[in-house]
């Protein structure tokens, strides 16, 4: 699935959380992992089976955190080395607020590992069905658009496992992470495009929808289902 890995090792003591040969890494992979280190902790101990990619050399266009699948095993890959976008998410944020926000995305990143570990990976709810019919000359663009459906479902829950996790671990902090949440997802270049979350986000515009008595994947299901119906 990715052939041009430097390494890929599963996650180890919760107090480190990072791969094997860490001294591989550069500066800045060692920030984001560090900084990912109770998420990646969280994921072991519930057993969620993550291995972390380092790529030796980014993709054109790859973001610098992302999930990915192979052979029954979710596989969270950072894609940093001469990636221009690696830090442009941040651009704007200081320096000591980062470590938090990149804690976010890492939980956003192992809600898909979670839906694919449930075998739920773009499946609805029980009791949603697809409504309306869509047509085309071209059956290509049908699948396609079907594909944005089910990515945009898929980010929108994994933001509000981002969100339902803040409120969990550091709820002083969700207005902060929220807010950018918000303004990252209001940049979205096409609407009702794949990573168009806005309406799930708008829902979680208070913490307290979440119950932090619920593991971040259950807190998250309410407010999911309900932008679902939008």
């Amino acid at each position: 699935m990715y052939k041009t890995l430097l390494y890929a090792a599963a996650v180890l003591a919760a107090s480190a959380s990072l791969p094997s040969h860490a001294s591989q890494l550069t500066a800045q992979e060692m920030r984001w992992l560090r900084a990912a280190a109770p998420v990646l902790a969280y994921s072991k101990s519930i057993a969620l089976p993550v291995d972390i990619i380092v790529q030796p050399k980014a993709p054109a266009g790859a973001v610098p955190l992302a999930m990915g699948f192979d052979k029954g095993r979710c596989k969270l890959v950072l894609s940093m080395r001469g990636n221009p976008e690696a830090e442009k998410v941040l651009a704007d944020i200081p320096a000591d607020k980062q470590a938090l926000l990149i804690e976010a995305m890492a939980a956003h990143e192992l809600a898909h590992c979670w839906r694919y570990a449930q075998g739920e990976w773009h499946l609805l709810p029980a009791g949603f069905v697809e409504t309306g019919h869509e047509t085309s000359h071209d059956p290509e663009l049908l699948a396609a658009a079907k594909a944005m459906r089910d990515t945009r479902r898929e980010e929108g829950f994994a933001d509000l496992v981002a969100l339902a996790w803040i409120q969990r671990t550091q709820p002083g902090e969700y207005a902060r992470v929220h807010d950018w949440l918000r303004g990252v997802r209001a940049t979205v270049a096409v609407p009702g495009s794949g990573h168009d979350t806005r309406a799930w986000v708008k829902l979680a515009g208070n913490g307290r929808q979440f119950d932090s008595r619920l593991s971040p994947f259950e807190a998250a299901d309410a407010l999911w289902r309900e932008g679902l119906l939008h």
